[in-house]
């Protein structure tokens, strides 16, 4: 079934596991006994008629979701972005961290096959092809394919470029799924995942039919169908008249709408997503230590979750991963001081500088956003003003162009963040930050066995950020979903970890 005509044309970037199923519906109600049976229609907005069933290809909420259905990885995020195992039961490295070896659960594809450690080299190999464009190749670079073995049918050996302590976050990153020996065609995939395939209409629906023989227990639906409706409205509105039985990505205000109206149940999944402002700290004006330092004093934080969230989410302070594995919370929450802000633009001799602000539709939330910022800016004296882009092209654009703009960024460790967008040859550092000595840390973070040693370079890491970075991370906001009243299950895991979009726990009432 298709919900609405119009093609869904932008991603969000998110780039990560939830160890079960809560206990309690993410609407905050005990949940019922576990019910067998069903159908339940998950409506998300989709792709088009070209879209493909490759895991590997996996960008969209859509594509993540129905991934993650039928296939599995060999560990994944916990709500706190630790790494879970999943089609690995455990891995170990040598004394100089640069071989992992990996043991594999007993697992089986759809047909019956054992998921072997040539199944895990081959879909490793495929995503690390030179050929190919695959999201997760950046994360596999580390590896060396060529030297890396199999040593019998259930243990693999990955043999790195460079001594990596952080490991296992390779194996959890997002679109590293485990296809068998040989796949390269996904008309009819399969994988190991909770459900097993059953039909598909490109840019219409997917239906897929419960694997009784999933390692972790059997769904408890007989079927979960997956159906493309692009707009919000038309998603609320299918749940609302009974077409489909949950609507993923509402807005604050629909949400606000429907909260205990008794037609729609709204489930917030905290803590889902990072919200901010990128400076560029390689060009003027934010090369001034001074302005970034008053960026950070005049962002009122509680205006903004109040105005652009809602009230869904929480303050920020200027660091990537709140409640995440290895965050700095020891690090005091700043609070606006416009008159030191004041003070510091007097200092860089940036009073009534004109800033552009770049935003743009990309993501909900970024054109109030910018709105409501420009308004704190100007009140210490700076004229920062909304630039509206292209949707479509916004990340690509912001990337190396502009000042200032709206960023926001899902679930992963600490330190995939740092490796990612934060040191010198990162390939998304949005806000350009480049600096031997940051670069240093982070080398001996990730080559140090100890992990109580990596948390406070780590810890180093962030204070210098806090300090000095580009990142003003006003807030993380909550992720929101409706539901039919009779769905159950709905864990309140964090956007792209493992509970989140993820329906083998799931039943109707």
């Amino acid at each position: 079934m298709r919900l609405d005509r119009r093609a869904f044309l932008s991603a969000a970037a998110a780039a990560v596991a939830l160890a079960g199923c809560a206990a309690q519906t993410a609407t905050g109600t005990v949940s019922s006994q576990p019910k067998r049976g069903g159908r339940l229609r998950a409506a998300f907005a989709g792709a088009g008629a070209q879209e493909s069933l490759d895991p590997h290809l996996a960008n969209l909420f859509l594509e993540a979701s129905r991934s993650k259905a039928m296939f599995d990885k060999l560990a994944d995020y916990g709500t706190d972005v630790s790494i879970v195992p999943r089609l690995a039961s455990g891995w170990e490295a040598d004394k100089k961290l640069g071989t992992w070896r990996v043991t594999l659960r007993e697992a089986a594809f759809h047909d019956g096959r054992p998921v072997r450690a040539a199944d895990v080299l081959y879909s490793y190999a495929r995503i690390a092809d030179e050929k190919r464009t695959f999201r997760a190749k950046a994360n596999l670079a580390l590896i060396d394919m060529k030297n890396s073995r199999a040593v019998g049918d259930r243990t693999v050996e990955f043999v790195l470029k460079r001594p990596y302590a952080e490991f296992p976050n390779v194996l959890a990153a997002f679109g590293a799924y485990i296809v068998p020996e040989g796949a390269d065609e996904f008309s009819r995939p399969v994988g190991s995942g909770p459900f097993a395939f059953s039909s598909f209409q490109p840019g219409r629906s997917l239906l897929l039919k419960r694997n009784p023989g999933y390692w972790d227990g059997a769904p408890h639906l007989d079927e979960l169908e997956y159906l493309i409706a692009n707009e919000e409205s038309a998603r609320v509105n299918a749940v609302l008249g009974g077409q489909a039985d949950y609507a993923h990505d509402l807005t604050p205000a629909t949400a606000r709408t429907h909260q205990g109206g008794g037609r729609m149940a709204i489930a917030r999944l905290s803590n889902s997503g990072m919200q901010a402002f990128a400076m560029k700290v390689d060009r003027p004006p934010f090369n001034d230590p001074r302005l970034r330092q008053a960026m950070f004093l005049l962002a009122d934080r509680e205006q903004m979750i109040d105005s652009v969230l809602a009230g869904t989410g929480q303050v920020g302070n200027d660091l990537f991963g709140k409640d995440y594995q290895y965050y700095a919370a020891d690090i005091p929450q700043r609070t606006p001081d416009v008159e030191q802000a004041k003070w510091l633009i007097d200092k860089a001799g940036a009073k009534g500088l004109k800033v552009p602000l770049d935003t743009s539709a990309a993501a909900s939330g970024f054109l109030e956003a910018a709105s409501v910022f420009a308004d704190q800016a100007r009140q210490a004296g700076l004229d920062v003003t909304a630039k509206v882009g292209n949707k479509d092209t916004y990340w690509a654009d912001v990337l190396n162009k502009g000042v200032l703009c709206c960023y926001r960024s899902g679930a992963m460790p600490i330190e995939t963040h740092i490796s990612q967008r934060l040191l010198t040859g990162s390939t998304t550092n949005a806000t350009k930050w480049a600096r031997p000595e940051f670069d240093a840390l982070y080398d001996q973070a990730v080559a140090s066995p100890d992990k109580a040693k990596r948390g406070e370079l780590y810890g180093a890491m962030q204070r210098t950020l806090h300090a000095e970075g580009g990142f003003l991370i006003w807030g993380f906001a909550d992720w929101l979903l409706g539901t039919s009243p009779k769905v159950r299950g709905v864990a309140n895991a964090p956007a792209n970890t493992l509970g989140w979009a993820s329906f083998d726990k799931v039943w109707l009432a």
